[in-house]
């Protein structure tokens, strides 16, 4: 008698797999690409030393523009629910090039990413584990954080859904682990066991008042980094249930949830650590590396100190991986409009995933990574300084994207002025504005770690990567089919090759 075998799960247009994901599935990946935990790490010392105790606003000013982003992703996916994201919202409205030049940049921050979270992972494991000096072992971490692009890159190409269950599982870490620890500093203080140097939390921290323009513009670009990620949400839509509006939801939760965390941790933080110049104090410039983890032991002890180093490099492993998956997305969505070449559209028949696409990608970033920190591990650290350049690059283009888009359609009624309209105009403006300072800044050459003669040497990697995406699309035009150039695969007016519902 024969064995009934199951039915084969649904797929797209593409190939992917339908449905697998739900609303949580969905935030948690895309919270998952942000790396929460690696991100306050690296960058709340470098927050407060731009503006002191504004720290806290400068995250909600931050998520401002964030926020009218993610309104313009929304409302794209609900019309066009597809993987490309940038790429096909911007061909839709701007035409080929620029929307291709739109899916490099989203590759390119993908890129430098993964070199640097590949690394953080590393160096903060071996920080858990007592290893010390295998931290600042060139060779050991390069050697351990290779493994782990390569590792996450075969998890990714293995399917959604056990992607998601690991995820599931260090998220929940992350979250957890941050959160307690910041709730117990917040009770120390108020009960007056945190010691000599904590102070008492104050409304005013969410007021960006007494500042001058260029500390806040300082603060706002090192928060674009820090919330960076959560568009991760769309690039697995056509994964997910009810991929024209899941999507969009989840990635206006998940920035609500990482506002809410950012404020919270950065009250603990402030509140705990004071702001002296010695010892745990904000104002120690020693400590503007990681003041995260340093607070570990002084909050709740060596167990906790522990957990924090554990928390980081889990959330920087994490988040190895969330940046693989909707990168290899983007390369099978322009694939399938033939805009590259043809072979990133195949999907595995197994496990439903563009794994040809996502090897390439773990090739790239395991490259980027190997010449940049056996060159110099200053030019390694500018590479995440320049990352601004590329999220403000393509988060701009989709924004100014949705408005252009709809522009039909905007006065029709309050809800589409407002949402498909005036706030991702403004969210586009903002990201602009946010690119112009931040490459102003960038040029000089007492930027960084790194120059190239008069030009700072995060300008040259944030410009130049974005620089090179112009010859590569040119080679793509010049031995391709042309047919994508020429508007014939993707326009204003092709319908999406993914099913309308699951």
């Amino acid at each position: 008698m024969a064995i009934a075998q199951p039915p084969p799960a649904a797929t797209t247009g593409k190939g992917l797999q339908a449905g697998a994901l739900g609303l949580v599935g969905n935030i948690v990946i895309g919270l998952a690409a942000v790396a929460p935990a690696y991100s306050l790490a690296a960058t709340l010392g470098y927050v407060v030393l731009a503006v002191g105790d504004k720290a806290p606003s400068m995250f909600v000013l931050a998520f401002i523009p964030m926020l009218l982003v993610a309104f313009a992703y929304k409302e794209l996916s609900q019309d066009t629910p597809d993987c490309g994201t940038t790429f096909t919202w911007g061909v839709k409205a701007f035409g080929p090039w620029i929307g291709w030049i739109g899916g490099w940049g989203l590759a390119v921050s993908a890129i430098i990413v993964l070199a640097n979270v590949s690394e953080v992972a590393a160096i903060y494991l071996f920080k858990f584990l007592g290893l010390d000096s295998l931290a600042d072992n060139l060779t050991a971490k390069v050697l351990l954080g290779s493994f782990f692009i390569f590792a996450m890159t075969l998890l990714s190409a293995r399917g959604i859904v056990v992607s998601e269950r690991v995820q599931n599982v260090l998220i929940a870490i992350q979250f957890g682990v941050l959160i307690v620890v910041s709730v117990w500093a917040l009770v120390r203080v108020f009960s007056g066991t945190a010691g000599e140097q904590a102070i008492t939390p104050s409304l005013s921290w969410l007021l960006p008042t007494g500042l001058d323009s260029s500390a806040i513009a300082a603060a706002i670009i090192l928060c674009i980094f820090i919330y960076w990620g959560w568009d991760a949400c769309l690039a697995v839509g056509e994964e997910t249930k009810n991929p024209g509006k899941t999507p969009g939801i989840a990635a206006v939760i998940t920035t609500l949830i990482l506002v809410c965390t950012y404020v919270l941790v950065a009250y603990a933080v402030q509140s705990f650590a004071g702001f002296g110049d010695t010892g745990i104090g904000l104002n120690n410039e020693e400590n503007a590396d990681d003041v995260l983890t340093i607070l570990g032991e002084p909050v709740a002890g060596s167990i906790a100190a522990s957990l924090l180093l554990l928390t980081v490099s889990i959330s920087g492993l994490s988040s190895t991986q969330t940046t693989i998956l909707p990168t290899a997305r983007g390369t099978l969505s322009m694939a399938v409009y033939e805009a590259i070449p043809k072979r990133f559209a195949s999907v595995h028949p197994r496990y439903m995933t563009p794994a040809f696409g996502t090897i390439v990608m773990g090739i790239a970033a395991l490259f980027f990574y190997l010449v940049l920190s056996f060159l110099s591990e200053n030019a390694l650290a500018d590479s995440v300084a320049s990352l601004g350049l590329a999220v403000a690059f393509y988060y701009g283009i989709t924004a100014y994207a949705c408005v252009w888009y709809f522009r039909r359609t905007l006065f029709t009624s309050a809800r589409n002025l407002f949402f498909r309209g005036i706030f991702p105009l403004l969210g586009a403006i903002a990201m602009t504005w946010a690119f112009v300072q931040s490459a102003t800044d960038m040029i000089q050459p007492d930027y960084g770690y790194t120059a190239f003669g008069s030009i700072g040497g995060v300008f040259v990697l944030g410009v130049g990567m974005l620089v090179l995406g112009i010859p590569l699309m040119l080679a793509c035009f010049a031995f391709g089919t042309k047919r994508f150039f020429r508007g014939e695969t993707l326009n204003a007016t092709t319908e999406v090759k993914v099913p309308d519902t699951f």
